[in-house]
């Protein structure tokens, strides 16, 4: 995740991209562990993008939710993987202050032990991809 050095006082990055990587299975299967993130910092977030914000109860802990509505109080944030937990369902509304910018791309790593050249060109045709917005997030959210 982006360090907190790179935050002004207001709580907007200096620099208007990063990079995060993501850690544990939240996201699975849109960002996997590992999967390294660009993120625009103090972008417009619309339901359905992929953000980058400060957890409610411990803010010096970074996430990476989509944002699904806007709710009395900030964005309702969910993880992909309904499974894993930790979002809005845990810790409600997301204040806009805590929401920090939006993912714009994501590039997975290579694994160790792929060999062949079939595994390689599979890993580069699908190494770097942009993070687009999922518009079905709502339907989801009434679904929970």
């Amino acid at each position: 995740m982006p360090e907190p050095s790179q935050e002004t006082g207001r709580g907007r990055a200096a620099a208007p991209f990063g990079l995060a990587e993501v850690s544990g299975p939240s996201m699975v299967p849109t960002l996997y562990h590992g999967d390294q993130l660009l993120v625009q910092y103090g972008a417009r977030v619309r339901p359905g993008d992929v953000v980058v914000l400060r957890h409610p109860f411990q803010q010096d802990l970074l996430v990476v939710k989509r944002a699904v509505e806007r709710r009395d109080g900030g964005w309702w944030v969910l993880g992909d993987n309904a499974f894993a937990g930790g979002d809005s369902t845990d810790y409600g509304a997301v204040p806009d202050d805590l929401v920090l910018g939006r993912v714009r791309f994501r590039y997975r790593p290579p694994r160790g032990g792929r060999r062949s050249p079939l595994a390689v060109l599979r890993w580069a045709l699908s190494a770097a991809r942009p993070v687009l917005s999922d518009r079905s997030a709502s339907r989801r959210l009434r679904a929970r």
